[in-house]
């Protein structure tokens, strides 16, 4: 089957994903432009259509109310969209992190392509990280991404990757994702949603204080029954029940010490590590057509709502 990513780059190690073309670190964003694949515009034109009543060869009408977008160097289609919608290119996309690498320390670590051009996203280390028991050092990043099929607004948010096992989970703040959507209604303003979300110390330590506070909090047999019927089941009577009831298993087995960090001072018997056995499943196991589509999934799919709810559900372990 055809991969979703068609180019992506990276910097250092193998992404978790293990997707990629690798590059030196601190290129100027003109090469990770191209080994990411993202050289290419967005172009536009009016809907039409033919009416083949109308004599052998048909007569062309437009639908003026709507606009085809497509990619500038294959020509291949993307997506029919309103009159009324702004194009985010791919370049804005690396352009948004150019003050950040040059000035702020930031590092782009990867960046590519999914669906044929459909979605494109860069992800930036941030300089911040933390360490929990056991040498447990968790990294901050900032996600850029945005789509033109209508799957989803462009959208800005922080981001932790574990590095033990390469775990990604979203930074929230006070029970919110730290994140910036930008409707295609709208014109996307990168130094407005850099401005918004607040590339801050005290969201990234308030992040740290509750992963803390997770690897502090002892869980035994029945919190963890608990805390996968929650995350896994809306309720126990429902036909779903079931067929989650391997992936419970999968989540308990990871937990219980066959998971990458598992058995670290931070995760063993804890609510954090009850986490990151649900963010292991999700980003290296659950079930997907192909590896890229499990990396869709997991950020912006059913995969980043399946661990925000393994995340709201550890913190009420330690309420």
């Amino acid at each position: 089957m055809a991969h979703l990513v068609e180019h992506m780059a990276y910097v250092g190690q193998t992404p978790w994903h293990g997707l990629g073309n690798q590059l030196a670190s601190r290129q100027p964003l003109a090469v990770w432009l191209t080994q990411a694949g993202l050289d290419w515009q967005i172009e536009e034109t009016p809907v039409r259509f033919v009416d083949t009543r109308k004599g052998p060869l048909g007569q062309i009408h437009s639908f003026d109310d709507h606009k085809v977008l497509y990619r500038s160097d294959t020509q291949a289609p993307l997506s029919v969209v309103s009159r009324r919608y702004q194009v985010v290119q791919p370049q804005e996309i690396l352009e948004f992190y150019r003050d950040l690498t040059e000035v702020s320390g930031f590092e782009l670590e990867t960046a590519g392509v999914l669906k044929g051009g459909r979605k494109v996203w860069a992800l930036a280390r941030t300089g911040q990280s933390g360490v929990l028991k056991g040498q447990d050092r968790t990294n901050a990043y900032v996600l850029l991404a945005t789509a033109c099929d209508g799957t989803m607004a462009t959208t800005a948010q922080f981001t932790s990757v574990r590095v033990v096992c390469n775990n990604t989970l979203a930074v929230a703040l006070n029970g919110q994702a730290q994140s910036v959507k930008v409707s295609h209604r709208c014109v996307f303003d990168a130094e407005a949603v850099k401005r918004q979300l607040g590339i801050s110390v005290s969201a990234w330590d308030d992040f740290m204080y509750r992963l803390k506070t997770l690897s502090e909090r002892k869980v035994k047999r029945p919190d963890v029954k608990q805390f996968l019927s929650r995350v896994f089941q809306d309720s126990p009577e429902q036909p779903q029940a079931s067929k989650n009831e391997r992936a419970m298993a999968r989540v308990m087995a990871l937990f219980d010490g066959a998971g990458r960090g598992a058995n670290l001072a931070s995760s063993h018997n804890t609510a954090y590590g009850l986490l990151n056995a649900v963010t292991e499943f999700v980003d290296h196991e659950r079930r997907a057509r192909s590896t890229d589509h499990r990396l869709d999934a997991a950020w912006f799919g059913q995969g980043a709502v399946l661990k925000q709810k393994a995340m709201d559900q550890a913190l009420l372990l330690t309420a």
